[in-house]
């Protein structure tokens, strides 16, 4: 064939080639697809930029080697983003894998994909953050199961810590979570529910920070300088305290305000260490990821589980630090 013949049948040849190339891909992607046999589940979080959410991954991901089982692992950027995370959750649907264990940013929001889930016969189970009830019951969803910590007990445990510390007499500030998150408002009506029962504790502000560190050193910051008077601090979650902490050391407040956070991360307990945060309350994700993934799998199977499993909560001090192992 001379050469202007092979030129005229290039592009054809490349045609082809790409057809069979795209043919051979959908047959892979068919063969690699989930089934009984070889089931995937997905674990959807709120964020992989957060120690908290690392290290439910790192459970998740030993549950699912253990048991030999694939496991599709996927997250917003942000806590706060709960539309990205209902995206993932619906491109999850459309890939028709076995089951969902979703960490919902949004307790209603998160019901439509959920109901979705249920009408293409996926199981969901949910870990960390429970789903509005009321909200699920209405559009008739369901979910399979729930793993996750008690928060209302979390903040009361807090609460009496922080008073205590207080001799029941100080000003006390707030950094709330997102507002409307399970989470977040669970925790802070079990410390409400505690510091209510002292005449001697006065909030003098309360406010969210979404969560995210480096709004947690904006918000106290303002808060400092409009109440130089706070005493002390309660922050919904360890990143925010953390955020705090550095207003405070940026402010000269080092020792004068006394901060408790939530979650055990560890670079809050380092700062539990070193005195600069008094205390945090510690939930155990990595149990939270682990147990969700290996109760997808039972469900899959039809075998019963436990469909509300409570992971334990502990109060971090100082002193429980120097205990330690």
């Amino acid at each position: 064939m001379n050469s202007s013949k092979r030129a005229a049948h290039r592009p054809i040849l490349m045609l082809l080639a790409t057809v069979c190339f795209g043919l051979t891909w959908m047959q892979c992607g068919r063969e690699a697809g989930p089934s009984a046999d070889n089931p995937v589940i997905a674990l959807v979080m709120k964020t992989l930029n957060h120690p908290y959410f690392l290290d439910m991954r790192r459970g998740a991901r030993e549950a699912a080697g253990n048991l030999n089982i694939r496991l599709v692992i996927q997250a917003a950027e942000r806590e706060i983003d709960v539309e990205k995370q209902m995206q993932i959750v619906e491109n999850m649907i459309q890939r028709r894998v076995s089951a969902l264990c979703i960490a919902p940013s949004g307790s209603r929001e998160i019901v439509p994909v959920i109901v979705k889930a249920n009408r293409a016969g996926i199981p969901v189970l949910i870990v960390d953050t429970r789903v509005d009830q009321e909200a699920l019951q209405e559009a008739g969803g369901e979910i399979a199961g729930f793993v996750g910590a008690d928060n209302l007990r979390g903040g009361r445990m807090a609460g009496e810590y922080l008073v205590e510390q207080l001799n029941g007499q100080g000003k006390v500030a707030i950094l709330e979570g997102i507002p409307g998150h399970e989470t977040g408002d669970s925790r802070l009506s079990g410390f409400h529910q505690v510091i209510g029962k002292h005449s001697g504790i006065q909030v003098l502000s309360s406010q969210t920070a979404n969560w995210e560190r480096a709004q947690g050193y904006t918000v106290f910051q303002n808060m400092l300088q409009a109440r130089p008077d706070i005493e002390a601090l309660f922050a919904c979650s360890d990143m925010m305290a953390l955020g705090a902490i550095e207003a405070i050391a940026e402010a000269g407040r080092e020792g004068s305000i006394v901060v408790v956070g939530f979650d055990a991360a560890s670079e809050a307990r380092e700062a539990v260490r070193q005195g600069r945060m008094l205390a945090t309350v510690a939930q155990y994700p990595y149990d939270m990821g682990k147990r969700v993934v290996e109760n997808a799998v039972e469900v899959l199977k039809g075998n019963a589980i436990q469909t509300d499993v409570e992971v334990p909560i502990e109060l971090i001090t100082r002193e429980v630090l120097n205990a330690g192992p």
